[in-house]
């Protein structure tokens, strides 16, 4: 017996977050008005989430093109890279942060068994995944990190609050890390690299974004299109419930307090042991060729997948929801149709080989269903037994949501930012207390505590484990998908050394976008440069506030011109990603955070690096300029040290000159092949004396055993340099070039100047390495040597002395001690 629908009213559309615009663009579709269930479907499939309504005229900017791009940007559920040899691999990064917000631990772990899909769906083997996470302050140091606002007056949060607060985004870190942990140790694949931030603006908005890479051979790539007028459609895995009921409309809005409670249901519960079965399920029936197209009931559940799969192939589909599996009685179309419930599959079949695909299903113990068909009529058509809930143009439905082009403001806030001076900003005299706070701030101190909760060496593949700038998974015969063809095969595949990193700089983006968006392209470029590997491609995250507001979209516009600049300088194109907009609470928004996941190979193994120092009497060498004297702030703007010693979140970043920093990663990796490089580390947040720190501290022999080797380091400041000649060396703008009369002391140990790697490598070949660097163009100069038990910096302001269990001991522990 079928429940009477509610009436479409003026408040209803609005409910669904729609206008009343797209409702009249939605009934001139359709030619009428709509059933409450395609009302439900045009609110997922319009909304932000599903189809970039707000971003996509943003989103055509980046380039997306390469000769070894197999599958590009927004063509499937993951792009797909050629490797050589005929393998390949398919990648993607997605968040779920609302959902997370609300459901912690479910939140996080959905998260990455929908990431994992859309890397099988391609018929790719998945074989690892990473993480990009942001959370609010977990302790009260880092509370002092003021914005602009703040240092003009505003009041700080009462300490009862803000202890709150941070017991808060302590119970949301635990779950999310636990719910990552859950999923991928469970269905079996490494968590092999990440990134964790923690700073205010998170604070009850945290960010998860998943990344997952996946292998297979180029004649295994699937598509997910409805082809084959006739084939029959087949439902796989758990039954449909009332879980992730309208997930993606929930992504869609701002999160608030009722929000938030009101959509409770919208976070999916996962099993991650039925993903697996599913997994491999599915990449077993793909080998037998009796596949004509495969989808994924992601965001939007059974209305994505139908609408996208005919889209896609130009044809038409039909369903019926009574042959749906439904978990609990008298589920609506409504319901059926937008449930997220996880862990489901929609798969066209050849028509006749329908018995090959039971069989499949039925041995690894999967529910199945036969429940529609694929028609010549472009239309998505739902029936609920006899009656017809849903009829719409499928390509309509999919592709021609409506595209809006917002209107855009530079903040107010960066008035301040820019005037910004070091003036009254006193010089340190105490750098062994800062080299200290840094270590321990949970931003920059180890992720141990994260990562020792993911089994991140599961089916032996993980060539370099968290801990080094770049993760390296090695691509074995094991890894890949079998095929119809592959036990027929001369030789095994050559093995391959894939690197991996995700990074983002939020604060440099909030403090300019443009530029914040660069460096988070570079800074990926050269992680994966100091691990060997060259650049293949990029997917992104683009996690923002609401585009409404003008100065949010204008940070969205800015930050994007920033990526597509830095992915063309370092022709890694972007292969596909996520939009993740309304990310504010009612204490306003996140800082922008444009994510960016880069994969790279290394050619050879003998090629593959890792940060830490590795010998006594090592030369340690430090590739680019000491400090930008060209920058009025010397690299101290948006920096650690600010935030950290001076509780100031300000400051024009450091520049970003993606010609030096091309320069700079070409000279890495050849110096790399040409042999005798024993480590390479970059210098990000904290800075150089941060750096070294962490090439001191770094390594690991065993489970939580480090390996520390102390550095003796000789500083010799640069030259001032005229403004004529800081012009000559930038064309940055509006910023304009002063003259710095001398490298003050923060700046040369704390201060993040871009494009500066520390290598180390014999002390006899350091002559022979520094000239070399000069002749690829890049500044070099030795600085020091690997040894002792101290991290030793002599300076002309005096000596100063760190022992490196000392150092390593609050490094290591910092956030554990903190989850305590």
């Amino acid at each position: 017996m079928l429940t009477a629908e509610p009436a479409i009213t003026p408040d209803l559309v609005r409910k669904h977050n729609l206008t009343p615009e797209e409702y009249e663009k939605l009934k001139e579709i359709l030619g009428r008005e709509p059933s409450y269930t395609e009302l439900g479907i045009f609110s997922v499939m319009w909304s932000e989430h599903c189809s970039y309504k707000n971003s996509r005229p943003l989103l055509k900017t980046f380039p997306t093109k390469s000769p070894k791009i197999l599958v590009g940007a927004g063509e499937e559920n993951a792009g797909i890279i050629d490797i050589g040899d005929g393998l390949a691999i398919a990648f993607k990064i997605e968040s779920h942060n609302h959902p997370s917000a609300v459901e912690p631990f479910q939140g996080a772990a959905t998260g990455v068994g929908g990431i994992i899909r859309d890397i099988f769906t391609m018929g790719a083997r998945p074989v690892c995944s990473l993480n990009s996470l942001r959370f609010g302050p977990i302790t009260s140091a880092q509370c002092g990190a003021r914005g602009a606002a703040f240092a003009q007056g505003a009041s700080a949060p009462a300490t009862a609050e803000a202890e709150a607060a941070i017991r808060n985004n302590r119970r949301l870190f635990a779950g999310v890390v636990a719910g990552i942990g859950h999923y991928g140790n469970c269905f079996g694949i490494p968590t092999v690299a990440g990134e964790v931030y923690f700073d205010k603006s998170y604070e009850g908005n945290p960010l998860v974004n998943a990344f997952c890479l996946g292998v297979l051979r180029h004649e295994q790539i699937v598509r997910g299109a409805a082809r084959g007028v006739g084939n029959p459609v087949f439902y796989v895995g758990p039954a449909t419930g009332r879980d992730g009921l309208a997930g993606a409309a929930f992504a869609s809005q701002d999160l608030t307090e009722e929000s938030a409670e009101q959509q409770r249901g919208a976070v999916q519960v996962g099993d991650p042991f039925m993903e697996k079965l599913v997994c491999e399920a599915c990449l077993e029936l793909l080998a037998t060729g009796a596949v004509a197209g495969i989808q994924d009931m992601g965001a939007a559940g059974l209305t994505c997948s139908t609408c996208e799969t005919a889209a896609r192939a130009g044809t038409g589909i039909e369903i019926d929801l009574v042959k749906v599996p439904q978990r609990v009685p008298n589920m609506t179309p409504y319901e059926i149709m937008l449930s997220e419930s996880q862990e489901r599959m929609l798969i066209i079949v050849q028509k006749g080989r329908e018995e090959e695909v039971k069989r499949i299903f039925d041995k690894w113990d999967l529910p199945w269903a036969e429940i529609g068909r694929v028609t010549d009529t472009g239309r998505m058509v739902v029936r609920n037994n006899s009656q017809v809930v849903a009829d719409i143009p499928a390509k309509k439905l999919a592709d021609e949501a409506p595209v809006y082009e917002r209107e855009a403001r530079e903040p107010e806030y960066l008035k301040a930012v820019h005037a910004f001076t070091l003036t009254g900003i006193p010089d340190t005299h105490d750098p062994v207390h800062v080299l200290k706070t840094l270590l321990a701030c949970p931003t920059i101190a180890s992720k141990n505590w994260v990562y020792r909760q993911y089994d991140h060496t599961v089916r032996d593949g993980t060539a370099v484990a968290p801990g080094s700038d770049a993760a390296v998974i090695r691509i074995k015969d094991d890894a890949l998908p079998a095929s119809e063809n592959s036990a027929g095969l001369a030789a095994p595949v050559r093995e391959k050394l894939v690197a991996l990193t995700v990074d983002c700089n939020a604060t440099y983006v909030y403090l300019d976008p443009y530029e914040g968006g660069k460096i988070a392209v570079a800074e990926a470029a050269r992680n994966l440069a100091c691990s060997g590997a060259v650049p293949l491609g990029v997917t992104d995250n683009l996690n923002f506030g609401n585009p409404f507001n003008p100065e949010t979209f204008w940070q969205l516009r800015e930050s994007v011109r920033g990526l597509a600049e830095g992915c063309r300088a370092f022709n890694a194109p972007v292969t596909g990603g996520n939009v993740s907009l309304y990310n504010q609470s009612p204490n306003g928004p996140i800082d922008p955070t444009p994510t960016v996941a880069m994969a790279g190979l290394i050619e050879q193994p003998a090629h593959l690096t890792t940060q830490w120092f590795k010998d006594e009497g090592d030369a340690i060498i430090l590739l680019g300029e000491l400090v930008d004297v060209s920058d009025p702030l010397q690299g101290l703007g948006g920096s650690a040290y600010l935030q950290q010693i001076h509780g100031l979140k300000t400051g024009t970043p450091p520049r970003c000159d993606l010609e030096r920093e091309t320069a700079l990663h070409l000279a890495l990796r050849a110096l790399i092949h040409a042999s005798g490089i024993k480590s390479a580390h970059d210098c990000s947040e904290g800075g150089l004396a941060v750096a070294l720190a962490e090439s001191c501290v770094s390594r690991q022999i065993g489970r939580g055993t480090p390996r520390l080797i102390g550095a003796r380091i000789e500083l010799a400041p640069p030259p001032a340099e005229s403004g004529e000649a800081a012009g000559r060396r930038s064309e940055r703008k509006p910023r304009e070039a002063k003259t710095v009369n001398r490298a003050r002391l923060d700046a040369m140990l704390f201060g993040e100047t871009q494009a500066r790697i520390i290598i180390s490598t014999a002390s006899l070949d350091a002559v022979k390495v520094v000239e070399r660097a000069k002749l690829l163009g890049v500044s070099a100069v030795r600085i020091g040597t690997v040894g002792g038990d101290s991290l030793v910096i002599p300076t002309a302001n005096g000596s100063f002395t760190w022992p490196v269990a000392e150092l390593h001991k609050l490094w290591w522990n910092s956030i554990a001690e903190a989850m305590r």
